[in-house]
């Protein structure tokens, strides 16, 4: 199995992020950072009309993809 930081499943993991944010971690096994990241990400872009809650979601959504493909694994 691919798990090396900027390995192929560390790519298929950031682009499954980028649709769903949270997948990618899910992929890696990940179920705390993927419920978190998707949640309030979700939450961001439902409150989209207040402007700032779709600032933080758009913010956790490019960071769950770039931790989702920086992930290195259990030390």
């Amino acid at each position: 199995m691919l798990s090396g930081q900027g390995s192929g499943g560390n790519v298929l993991a950031a682009v499954c992020s980028f649709f769903i944010p949270g997948l990618g971690q899910l992929v890696q096994g990940r179920l705390l950072s993927a419920f978190l990241f998707f949640v309030i990400t979700g939450v961001g872009y439902f409150f989209a009309v207040l402007i700032v809650p779709a600032v933080i979601g758009g913010i956790f959504h490019l960071w769950s993809i770039i931790d989702a493909a920086r992930f290195t694994g259990p030390a």
